[in-house]
């Protein structure tokens, strides 16, 4: 799809890692990811126009990301490459093609005076993961989250909050709360509540620890239904089940990419997301189960690059 420049872009905020795949124990593929950037390459190989905020280590794999970014249409503009070395993770495939990671990855710093673009009304920041909530890199997401809000774009969190950090539990989830409250729409997966909450039941989730900081809430849980949970009304939607899984790394992370494309090809304006509806949830979920599924066909991170609806 050929990019339009008058229309509305999606800017992602978050960390990179070359991910290196395993399955039966043998590497089977290495290709770029993180959560905001999986989601990121996907809009922009769909043609979407769209920015990456972040940053990656000065060596191979770090030009690597960088390259990757330009094929795939999305502006390296405010993307940094540091002295840092990049990170790498290892992602172990079962037979349903579900991951399990160890991550190899220097520690978060601060990004110091690091620019971002300009946001316009309606444009769609994606953030989220344990970038978007640990201390040395928060005063920035919240510049960027500030400056968001003032141009009345569309704030989409997704928490992808993983195990491995629930011992930092009592320092991140004031910062994540925080973040809920500037946000538009919050996204999460039973797993995640389970880890910060004891609890998977997205309803209860939404009365007891979302709904006093945003109105808008996404819960998946794999296969299970999707449940949105808006002022007007909760719904439920079932989710169709996908043939031939490959893996799921990015699963999640297309979704979102979806949710952001499917805003701004159905013209849905964050003023009308409150009211928006059970159809209108419906189409745009319609999209981002579409990505989600496109994704999962592959050992890649993202859609494919014929990708169409």
């Amino acid at each position: 799809m050929k990019k339009d420049s008058n229309m509305r872009k999606v800017i992602g905020m978050g960390e990179t890692i070359l991910d290196i795949l395993f399955k039966n124990r043998q590497p089977v593929a290495a290709v770029p990811g993180g959560s905001s950037f999986n989601a990121i390459i996907s809009t922009g190989r769909v043609g979407v126009p769209c920015h990456f905020i972040g940053s990656t280590g000065a060596d191979e794999v770090g030009q690597m990301i960088v390259d990757f970014m330009h094929a795939n249409g999305v502006s390296t503009q405010y993307f940094e490459q540091t002295e840092e070395k990049s990170a790498v993770s290892l992602a172990f495939l079962d037979e349903a093609g579900d991951a399990h990671y160890s991550f190899y990855k220097p520690s978060v710093k601060c990004p110091g005076e690091k620019s971002h673009p300009a946001f316009a009304q309606d444009d769609v920041l994606l953030f989220g993961s344990y970038y978007a909530c640990c201390q040395p890199m928060h005063p920035f997401v919240e510049a960027v989250m500030d400056e968001a809000v003032r141009s009345g774009a569309i704030l989409y969190y997704d928490l992808n909050f993983r195990r491995g950090h629930a011992h930092e539990l009592p320092v991140l989830l004031p910062v994540i709360e925080q973040n809920m409250k500037q946000s538009t729409i919050v996204r999460g997966s039973a797993d995640d509540f389970e880890v910060m909450y004891g609890m998977r039941n997205a309803e209860e989730i939404y009365r007891n620890h979302v709904s006093q900081h945003c109105q808008l809430f996404i819960c998946t849980s794999g296969a299970e239904d999707i449940t949105v949970c808006t002022p007007g009304g909760i719904y439920k939607y079932p989710v169709t089940p996908i043939p031939d899984v490959v893996s799921t790394v990015g699963a999640g992370d297309n979704f979102n990419a979806g949710m952001a494309c499917a805003m701004i090809w159905q013209g849905v304006l964050r003023e009308q997301l409150p009211t928006l509806g059970k159809d209108g949830w419906l189409r745009l979920l319609d999209t981002a189960t579409a990505f989600s599924a496109a994704a999962c066909r592959s050992t890649e991170n993202y859609v494919p690059t014929d990708f169409r609806l």
